[in-house]
């Protein structure tokens, strides 16, 4: 029995574990606490995510679907190993589950059979999703197993627990089948070892520079985040607002480039006229003082004035 730890102490467990950790914008108040309590929390949860690609997989354990709101789990495990965080609080993964495995992961003793459904999963469990197909041949990368191996050894020893408090999908709920592709035996025993060896882990300076670049580019391009129709919750990914500030901009820019137009013309106008006309040292003056006050034109008239200097001294 522990209390669910706050995010800031999260992400700095799963840091100090050596793992690569993106906080998705808003995550840390997404949740459905609402719903629920969240905790007291007993152990770790690992799914798979029956998608493929990384930023639409996070979009969706984010926001969820029409049937199942999101939050979908705590973080997701991308196929590179790095953790993408988008919920901090009671999120919808678990589901019910049996009660004699909630006991067992309590109890930290081995599992019983998995038979019945009535003890709520959502509340006791941190949950990880990995990106995977779960058709049993997509593969797992050896980075994204040891990243789900560090991320459950970093909540386990936040919280003092042994490796039995990291169990499955399928093995909570009766029909479920996720992680497939590897057993949670072998992942529980890779866990073990990692918190009875602890091992020191790398830094995130280990990465390199294209490494890191390519994190930048996913958080920055806040594809992670859904669109949404006057939405409060990301402003910068409303549509609706998105629509109404491009058109007012496109307006904005229209009036500009008509201004700016008027005063070519008339600048124009003035040199054509330089053949006519006999400046005085005042107005020569007046003229490059319009000229330099407006240095996007000066290139435009640029070629006119040459030409006409040219002219002169040809003559």
């Amino acid at each position: 029995m522990a209390t669910p730890m706050t995010a800031d102490r999260l992400v700095a467990a799963l840091r100090a574990e050596g793992l690569t950790v993106v906080e998705v914008d808003g995550w840390r108040t997404n949740n459905r606490n609402h719903k629920g309590p969240w905790g007291p929390v007993h152990g770790v949860m690992i799914h798979h995510t029956v998608t493929s690609g990384t930023a639409s997989s996070v979009a969706l354990c984010y926001g969820g679907h029409s049937n199942l709101p999101g939050p979908l789990c705590h973080g997701v495990i991308a196929k590179d190993g790095v953790v993408y965080l988008v919920g901090n609080g009671r999120a919808n993964h678990a589901g019910l589950g049996d009660p004699d495995v909630l006991q067992a992961v309590k109890d930290e003793a081995p599992l019983p059979p998995d038979n019945e459904a009535t003890a709520d999963g959502n509340r006791a469990f941190y949950g990880f999703e990995a990106i995977n197909l779960g058709d049993g041949k997509d593969l797992w990368p050896e980075v994204q197993l040891e990243a789900i191996e560090r991320t459950s050894a970093a909540i386990c020893r936040a919280h003092q627990w042994t490796e039995r408090a990291v169990i499955g999908h399928l093995e909570w709920q009766p029909g479920k089948v996720d992680p497939r592709g590897f057993t949670m035996a072998s992942m529980r025993a890779r866990i073990g070892d990692r918190l009875e060896a602890n091992t020191p882990p790398p830094q995130e300076e280990d990465m390199t520079p294209e490494q890191a670049a390519q994190l930048k580019k996913l958080h920055d391009q806040r594809a992670l985040a859904p669109w949404t129709y006057k939405g409060a919750t990301f402003p910068d990914r409303d549509a609706f607002n998105f629509l109404v500030t491009t058109d007012a901009n496109a307006s904005k820019a229209l009036a500009g480039l008509v201004t700016l137009a008027a005063k070519v013309d008339a600048l124009t106008a003035t040199v054509a006229d330089l053949d006519d006309v006999e400046l005085s040292p005042e107005q020569l003056a007046e003229l490059a003082a319009k000229v330099a006050a407006s240095p996007v034109l000066a290139e435009s008239i640029a070629e006119l004035v040459a030409d006409k200097l040219a002219a002169r001294l040809a003559e």
